[in-house]
């Protein structure tokens, strides 16, 4: 499986990333070393979207904090870049997929990032990782 982080990105020419106490969500806590990551800038924080594909080189839960029922699982992790996309991706392109059902790999991209604004990792199908290697 493959995953996509869409995060604040301060150096987006980087070839390496360290981020910290990341939100996980559809299915992105299953996240592990030597696992293919695809990185967004988020745009809420002045990106533009896909930047580069990595490969994850090192991965930590982040513990729960004690009392509080419902909390979305964190990890912290680092990636080393493989590639700078070459084409523009972000919510602009992705804004008009909202038939969540269609099965489209845009689709689920929009659906999985944008429906919520916050930064989060997620899992992505294969359908999605061939897709996004086109940007590549």
């Amino acid at each position: 499986m493959a995953f996509a982080i869409k995060v604040g990105v301060s150096d987006p020419q980087a070839t390496t990333f360290a981020f910290s106490a990341q939100k996980t969500m559809y299915g992105g806590k299953h996240i592990a070393e030597g696992d293919t990551i695809f990185v967004f800038a988020s745009e809420n924080e002045g990106g533009q979207g896909l930047i580069a594909r990595g490969i994850v080189t090192s991965v930590e839960a982040v513990a729960r904090k004690p009392g509080i029922l419902r909390q979305t699982p964190r990890v912290s992790l680092s990636i080393s870049c493989t590639a700078f996309a070459k084409r523009r991706l972000g919510r602009r392109e992705l804004k008009h997929l909202t038939k969540w059902n269609d099965g489209q790999p845009g689709t689920e991209l929009n659906f999985k990032f944008y429906r919520q604004a916050t930064n989060k990792i997620v899992g992505i199908s294969d359908e999605v990782t061939a897709f996004l290697d086109g940007f590549f």
